[in-house]
């Protein structure tokens, strides 16, 4: 059966990924596979209240609850996810990565993942 570090590193194995981190809703990394100087600590650290922000402004534009977004940076994209009421994920990046099928197999999978923590 898969762990939740056996998914980490297949993700961190993709094409152009920098960073994955799967983070509790206290801010301390569960697992992480880090490259490049990502400082795993310090993105799990801030990405609850990244988090929390979006699904804020989910509420105020009426878009429901917050599930997965991406953000774009100078020097690379951030995926990050929920991935249930205690997790969340973030996957860092390198720019001009094509994303899509990330992103398709994060939806497709997500409870999947969930269900490893």
């Amino acid at each position: 059966m898969a762990t939740i570090r056996d998914v980490v590193e297949a993700l961190s194995r993709s094409h152009g990924v920098d960073a994955v981190v799967v983070v509790g809703r206290d801010g301390l990394p569960i697992d992480s596979r880090v490259a490049n100087g990502v400082d795993a600590e310090s993105v799990a650290a801030l990405l609850p209240s990244a988090i929390t922000h979006m699904a804020q402004l989910g509420d105020a534009g009426g878009r429901g609850d917050f599930t997965t977004a991406v953000l774009e940076f100078g020097r690379g994209l951030a995926i990050v996810a929920v991935l249930n009421a205690d997790a969340l994920l973030i996957v860092l990046v390198q720019p001009a990565t094509n994303v899509g099928a990330l992103l398709f197999d994060l939806r497709r999978h997500r409870t999947a993942i969930a269900g490893l923590l």
